[in-house]
């Protein structure tokens, strides 16, 4: 198996090219009208007065003092080399604002009542789901499997707020991250929330907690002690997930222990959408104090992995791995946390 075949199982995007293998289904409804759009937007509107105004100032916020630390892998049996992990490299970075979690479904559904704002999967009008999500009701609207990742499917109707297509919904999961949030999308919260999405040298500086140079936010270890850290896929990759760790799809934004920093799930749950341009020479190229990433590029960087992460797979829950998507992609396992300047 290649090191490119790895980089896909949990990983999927791109829309201009519809990669469908042919699949024969009934042709599906019309789901992009503004009145799919509108059906949901009472129930979007409920939210917990308690988290009315956390989007302002820094609430939920961690501080981080910068200063320098060793990014990148060592060159550890579990790397990826095509993916530009190394080499380790001394970076310098101002003191930042990061997110404890992720954005959540109730943070999220904020932004969109405030600012009526209509995602790119809902103007694309379909995203990918995983094929283990999937339930009769999804039947009309599935568009194909992916081609070389048969396990992902496009879907009409698949948006934020019905996370698996129509019939789907997230009534029980608005402490979840959201998904299907393109790099785009995330941007557009960020700036109305006075934030920003974090660089990738912030992103992995937040996400090793104060370790140097370890596998993962708490250690080398992936189940210290038989202890599960971290929501990622359990049993053999895409038949089975046992659910050893608690979960099959996402966890609540705020589950496991934190690492060293505060910071919860920078292992695993749902790829993060970083502020980068990717670049598999970026370690090389970039200066040594507050990198920003390439000045162009047509993938943007994502970080830590997601619940469909397997060893036997693809490995990059670790903090040192790395990824990529176009920045109009969105799936049901990418979301993103917001940082800010000090």
């Amino acid at each position: 198996m290649t090191e490119e075949q790895k980089g896909s199982c949990c990983q999927v995007g791109g829309r201009s090219a519809l990669p469908f293998q042919s699949f024969k289904s009934a042709d599906a409804p019309n789901t992009d009208s503004e009145a799919g759009h509108e059906a949901g937007e009472a129930a979007r509107a409920e939210r917990s007065p308690a988290h009315a105004d956390e989007r302002s100032g820094k609430a939920g916020m961690i501080h981080l003092p910068g200063g320098t630390f060793l990014m990148g892998n060592g060159g550890g049996k579990d790397g990826f080399p095509a993916d530009g992990e190394g080499p380790v490299h001394e970076v310098k970075l101002n003191p930042f604002y990061i997110d404890a979690c992720t954005v959540t479904n109730r943070q999220f559904a904020e932004f969109v009542n405030a600012k009526h704002y209509k995602t790119e999967a809902e103007k694309f009008g379909w995203s990918y789901v995983f094929e283990l999500f999937l339930t009769p009701r999804q039947t009309p609207y599935l568009m194909g499997r992916v081609q070389g990742t048969p396990w992902w499917f496009g879907v009409k109707g698949a948006f934020w707020f019905q996370p698996e297509g129509p019939g789907s919904h997230i009534e029980d999961r608005m402490d979840h991250p959201v998904v299907h949030v393109t790099w785009n999308d995330a941007v557009a919260y960020c700036k109305w929330a006075g934030k920003r999405l974090p660089t990738e040298a912030e992103w992995e500086y937040a996400a090793r907690g104060g370790l140097e140079q370890k596998t993962y936010p708490w250690g080398d270890e992936l189940t210290p002690d038989g202890k599960h850290m971290c929501n990622i896929w359990q049993g053999t990759f895409p038949e089975t997930n046992t659910k050893r760790d608690g979960y099959v799809g996402t966890a609540p934004a705020r589950s496991f222990e934190p690492n060293g920093y505060g910071l919860y799930n920078v292992s695993g749950n749902v790829w993060e959408w970083v502020h980068d341009w990717f670049s598999r020479t970026a370690y090389t190229d970039e200066p040594a104090d507050n990198p920003i990433g390439p000045a162009t590029g047509d993938r943007r960087s994502m970080r830590g992995g997601s619940y469909l992460c397997h060893k036997s797979y693809c490995n990059r829950y670790r903090v040192a791995a790395r990824n990529s998507n176009t920045p109009d992609s969105s799936a049901g396992n990418i979301g993103f946390r917001c940082a800010a300047d000090a």
